[in-house]
């Protein structure tokens, strides 16, 4: 079997994480996402935990994001890897074999946030739609992107609103199939 560089994408709580790890496990590849790599500085992986890294010094550090893209350019070389990360769409253009994004309206992305995280539904509302606004402030300061233009990096956009994690694993799959042989 060929391996392939698949990179995943979507807006906050779209499932592109959860998504991304169970392909990954299906194909025997690596993960990685340079978004639970920045918010590891803060001691979680939630969302909040975005948040509160973008707040400080370091998370603002053009050098840091630098180096996180240098890190996803490195792997996606390599080949055999799932990379889940809102810019990794754009820096790995044209070095991964395929490139999806996620789609789900803002209400699903708040449940699933919610219950991910064990919040609130309105707390989740409010975090998402606050990570939006400052993701998409700083992608535009360090790197002049429009972060809601990112999806037209895609090859395959998946609109997973009412999917289970299998049955979107399972499109993905079967879109992939004929890169893999």
């Amino acid at each position: 079997m060929k391996s392939l560089t698949i990179v995943i994408s979507g807006l906050p709580g779209a499932g592109s994480s959860t998504i991304s790890k169970e392909i990954a496990k299906e194909l025997k590849y690596e993960y990685f996402s340079p978004g639970e790599y920045f918010k590891k500085l803060s001691g979680s992986l939630t969302s909040k935990s975005a948040l509160i890294t973008w707040s400080t010094d370091i998370g603002k550090s053009i050098e840091l994001h630098k180096k996180i893209d240098e890190m996803q350019i490195e792997l996606a070389k390599r080949k055999g890897v799932v990379i889940c990360g809102k810019l990794s769409l754009y820096f790995l253009k044209n070095l991964a074999d395929f490139k999806i994004w996620l789609e789900a309206s803002l209400e699903t992305r708040a449940k699933r946030t919610a219950m991910r995280d064990g919040i609130s539904f309105e707390e989740a509302l409010e975090i998402i739609k606050e990570r939006e606004r400052r993701e998409s402030e700083e992608f535009k300061r360090i790197y002049n992107i429009d972060y809601y233009s990112l999806k037209n990096f895609a090859d395959y956009i998946l609109n997973n609103e009412n999917l289970t994690v299998e049955e979107a694993k399972q499109k993905i799959l079967e879109k992939i199939s004929t890169l893999l042989v």
